[in-house]
């Protein structure tokens, strides 16, 4: 444990910016799952509503700095490609 007050309370804000992140991670893999279980079912329009939810979620995991702009871009296409598929 560090003894330096400056460094316990990066350590404290740290911990904090952490369990944010892992929630904000969890809500995303939510997103996809639950996308990807609409994509399962076939139902066209439960699969557009499912898409827009997941996009969001990543569009603000990128706002917060959760996740880079890039790997979010990559995730989306992913979901559109496997939306487009599932609509033909």
């Amino acid at each position: 444990m560090a003894n330096i007050k400056s460094q316990i309370k990066r350590i404290r804000t740290n911990n904090l910016a952490q369990a944010r992140n892992k929630s904000e991670r969890s809500a995303i893999k939510t997103a996809i799952r639950r996308f990807r279980d609409a994509v399962a079912s076939g139902d066209k329009a439960q699969i557009t509503t499912e898409l827009v939810a997941a996009s969001k979620k990543l569009d603000e995991a990128v706002s917060k700095g959760v996740l880079h702009s890039n790997n979010a871009a990559n995730k989306k296409s992913a979901l559109a490609k496997a939306a487009n598929k599932a609509s033909k």
